[in-house]
């Protein structure tokens, strides 16, 4: 299972390139079905779609509905660069996602394990099996340095 979760994370982290191309926060997102091949992909961006709500996990989860036709997403894996959000947390439980694979903890916003545990609530009606902490070091850099290349930029 590591080898696979770090293949699909790698896949995610290329997302998050691609996210930070479009000058949104490097975030990448990868769905598989549930025969465990690619159903969806998404990256960040809210700025470009003028949406609040277009976050990488929420984006491949809106594709991977498409895709199936459906907006439950049962037996499917999440793979994400960064501990999702409240807001990715709970469509993550609504969806009915199987298994979340994530990267960075978000220590500011962290709806997993960092600042709420949203998704292993006892009292919710879908479980969603997580683990952290894949390929961290190289998705909390990705971070890192795009604000870091922000900060320094007199046009932002």
């Amino acid at each position: 299972m590591a080898d696979i979760d770090a293949h699909w994370m790698t896949h995610a982290r290329l997302l998050a390139d691609r996210a930070a191309g479009e000058g949104e926060v490097p975030v990448g997102a990868v769905l598989l079905g549930p025969d465990g091949a690619l159903l969806a992909e998404g990256w960040n961006r809210p700025i470009a779609l003028h949406d609040p709500t277009a976050h990488a996990e929420i984006m491949a989860m809106r594709a991977g509905a498409a895709a199936l036709g459906n907006y439950r997403l049962t037996g499917t894996t999440l793979y994400v660069t960064l501990e999702p959000c409240a807001m990715c947390a709970g469509a993550i439980i609504h969806a009915r996602v199987k298994r979340l694979v994530f990267g960075a903890r978000d220590p500011r916003a962290g709806a997993v394990d960092s600042v709420y545990d949203l998704i292993a609530r006892p009292q919710l009606n879908h479980a969603v099996v997580w683990s952290g902490g894949v390929q961290e070091q190289a998705c909390a850099e990705q971070l890192r340095a795009f604000f870091r290349a922000r900060r320094k930029s007199p046009t932002t």
